[in-house]
């Protein structure tokens, strides 16, 4: 089986989730998409986060597709980095392909994950398009660092298959939205309605 694992906050879930899902499925041939609905991202404030089931409640009505999985497995696995979880999975799953689905703001910031190049050599990594980001990803210093591992967009069926370091950058639709500008948006309608 051929697994994309999406990781995040998920705080909410919003259907830019949902569409870089279908994308990959698509674009990579894959099985299902695991949505990791992650108790605490710890590069992110505790403080405007949502409860966890309050987040998996919104993660399964917005996928609502056969083959996207919301899933709590990092609670589960008591795993913080997402380096910790790769490993968990990896050695839980052993017949499962996984690849790793990051949006290219991400991309930008993968040098503050813990571990970062350690989880660029383990997993392929697919990153997909997002408004503002999408350039500067691919000039990034990490996507410099791994500029021998990037495999071409007409490639991308093959991801999965290969061994770690792969990068792929996929092509689509870039969504507009964003969990913090959708929280952003719910505080100010909350406080015009005061």
């Amino acid at each position: 089986m051929k697994i994309g694992l999406l990781g995040g906050s998920f705080n909410p879930a919003h259907a830019g989730h949902r569409l870089v899902s279908t994308m990959a499925i698509q674009q990579l041939g894959l099985d299902q998409i695991w949505w990791l609905v992650s108790p605490q991202n710890p590069l992110k404030s505790e403080a405007e986060m949502a409860p966890l089931g309050e987040r998996l409640k919104s993660a399964n009505k917005i996928a609502d597709h056969p083959r996207i999985v919301v899933t709590d497995i990092e609670s589960q696995l008591d795993t913080q980095y997402t380096i910790d979880t790769v490993h968990a999975l990896q050695q839980r799953f052993r017949d499962v392909r996984f690849i790793w689905l990051m949006g290219a703001d991400n991309m930008i910031q993968l040098p503050k994950w813990s571990k970062w190049r350690e989880l660029v050599d383990t997993i392929p990594i697919a990153i997909y398009p997002r408004p503002g980001f999408t350039l500067k990803a691919r000039l990034s210093p990490a996507a410099s660092t791994y500029r021998t591992a990037w495999l071409d967009r007409s490639d991308a069926t093959l991801l999965p298959s290969l061994k770690a370091p792969a990068l792929c950058f996929l092509e689509g639709p870039e969504n507009p939205i964003s969990a913090t500008s959708i929280r952003q948006n719910a505080k100010a309608g909350s406080t015009k309605n005061s």
